[in-house]
């Protein structure tokens, strides 16, 4: 696209993480150059989402959206005193990644076995961190061990100018 990254990313952030619908609403409302092609490059994706892959377009969301940088376009701009100012056309690289939210009633936790929780109970309780692999439990200080603080310790540290 013949438009500046650093412009497209403005609109782009917009649509992370937003379903189809929305992002298309987002797009046609929004005052910017990049707005317009960006919206062609979603219709794009959506089409190849449902031709393609058979997905519905209800299902889908933006899960991921870049703007690299493209090749840049050298020109130059006549100055001064038969000075050349060099220009730079910078353009972009787009790539929308659609994907499907799982319908919620497809979504099932799977439900743990009856014999784990009868094994975990016969082998004790299960142990965490290091003392499980065989190193040394974590040293915790208890309150005895800790040096009390001093008001005039306070004073030491945060005083500006030795004396």
């Amino acid at each position: 696209m013949r438009i500046a990254p650093r412009k497209v990313r403005l609109v782009a952030d917009l649509l992370k993480g937003k379903k189809v619908s929305e992002a298309r609403a987002i797009l046609r409302y929004t005052v910017k150059g990049a707005a317009e092609p960006m919206g062609k490059v979603l219709r794009s994706a959506i089409a190849s989402a449902t031709h393609n892959l058979q997905l519905q377009e209800a299902n889908l969301y933006v899960s991921k959206i870049t703007v690299n940088e493209g090749p840049k376009l050298k020109r130059y701009r006549p100055r001064a005193r038969g000075r050349a100012y060099p220009i730079q056309k910078k353009t972009s690289h787009i790539t929308l990644i659609l994907d499907e939210i799982a319908p919620s009633a497809a979504v099932v936790s799977p439900k743990p076995a009856e014999s784990q929780p009868e094994a975990n109970n016969q082998a004790g309780p299960p142990q965490s961190g290091k003392a499980s692999l065989g190193g040394k439990p974590k040293f915790r200080p208890t309150q005895d061990m800790t040096k009390p603080k001093t008001e005039g310790s306070l004073k030491k540290i945060f005083r500006r100018k030795a004396i």
